[in-house]
């Protein structure tokens, strides 16, 4: 079984919307870890269907290396990103995890990213799926 875990902090909307998404696509062909960069991200990720969550740096930590898939905002790549939730160590991490990452060009940072479109949170996920299916060779 595919698994694929969702990264995302402050309220988990990102997250949510994407796990709710994967699940409408995939259903339990997947299993989707939520880890929360806080308590209130990974609860609302798991609201939205993911069969197991954690929180915090060190379960980012261990839990990267041992899922298929990686996803969530370019911010996860950024230490001190989403108001200084993300940590180095949860940056280097998730960076260094062997791990195919499916990111999505959304942060809240003085970040620009030349050649992206920008688009709304949905048409974003869409992509998502159509690349996962892609690397899953569905």
């Amino acid at each position: 079984m595919t698994s694929i875990c969702v990264i995302d902090g402050q309220g988990g909307g990102i997250g949510g919307t994407i796990i709710k998404r994967l699940k409408e696509e995939f259903g339990e062909a997947i299993k989707v870890i939520a880890i929360g960069t806080n308590a209130i991200a990974t609860s609302q990720m798991l609201k939205s269907g993911a069969n197991k969550g954690a929180t915090g740096e060190n379960a980012i930590a261990v839990t990267v290396h041992d899922v298929d898939f990686l996803i969530g905002p370019i911010s996860i790549l950024i230490a001190d990103a989403m108001m200084g939730e993300v940590t180095k160590r949860m940056a280097i991490e998730i960076g260094r995890a062997k791990v195919q990452k499916i990111i999505l060009p959304l942060t809240q940072e003085k970040i620009s990213i030349i050649g992206v479109k920008r688009e709304p949170l949905p048409h974003f996920v869409d992509m998502l799926i159509e690349e996962l299916k892609k690397k899953m060779e569905i």
